[in-house]
């Protein structure tokens, strides 16, 4: 073995130790406010990003704000993606109350109302209303409503959405204190 050689395997072992303390630098003030699995993940993804766009930066007292930083614009990402989704709302399944299998009757009273009330509205409505209301309950996004629909912008469809919405609820006799 050649003695820049030797040098390389200790600057390698070196790098390699000095990431490990700083993945678990990252992983407990990650842990500290969000779930631990989670943060485990978010270490992997800040380690890598280090070592492909920050390989020139050595010191841990460099790497470690600039890992820490890393970390706290992706959990921002990570917070705005799972309320974009609506997952910050998600119950767990397990969290479910379990019921008997016999339905309230006064439940399906009200569903039955709503259902009727319901139908009629949609009846009432125009097409380009209806035709909304279908994509939408077809999964489509509002960019592809955008398209299928032929709207100049999508500020268009989210304004034909707001409507629609508010004509639905007027022809359902919908007050505000059911809406909420």
């Amino acid at each position: 073995m050649t003695p820049s050689s030797s040098t390389g395997a200790k600057t390698g072992a070196g790098r390699d130790e000095l990431l490990r303390k700083l993945r678990e630098r990252i992983v407990g003030f990650a842990a500290s406010r969000i779930q631990r699995d989670a943060a485990e993940d978010l270490a992997q993804e800040v380690l890598i990003l280090i070592h492909e766009k920050y390989s020139h930066v050595e010191p841990l007292e460099e790497l470690l704000p600039l890992a820490l930083r890393i970390v706290r614009f992706k959990m921002m990402g990570l917070r705005r993606k799972t309320v974009r989704h609506g997952e910050h709302t998600a119950v767990p399944v397990d969290e479910l109350p379990l019921t008997d299998g016999a339905a309230d009757p006064l439940l399906l009273a009200e569903r039955r109302e709503m259902t009727v009330r319901l139908k009629q509205a949609v009846g009432q409505l125009g097409e380009r209303c209806r035709k909304l209301l279908a994509l939408k309950l077809d999964g489509k996004s509002f960019a592809e409503i955008q398209a299928v629909m032929g709207a100049a912008s999508l500020n268009t469809v989210y304004t034909w959405d707001l409507r629609c919405r508010k004509q639905l609820m007027e022809l359902m006799g919908t007050d505000s204190e059911h809406s909420r």
